[in-house]
């Protein structure tokens, strides 16, 4: 399975592929298509950056959803 790096960061965080793709302006459908076939490294850094922002957010008092 292709972007397993990316995939395993999206569940470790606790997100979802939607807000991933929210973050980075693309569809959801389209977000999962692309990570059929191996992302470049600059595609990958700028989806990483979403990952830590968005689970930053999540962390704080006014992010949390509990």
């Amino acid at each position: 399975m292709e972007n397993m790096d990316i995939r395993r960061a999206i569940s470790d965080s606790g997100l979802r592929y939607w807000q991933i793709a929210n973050a980075i302006g693309v569809n959801d459908g389209n977000f999962s298509r692309k990570l059929r076939k191996e992302l470049s490294e600059e595609v990958k850094i700028k989806i990483f950056a979403a990952i830590t922002t968005l689970s930053a957010e999540r962390n704080t008092p006014e992010g949390r959803t509990e």
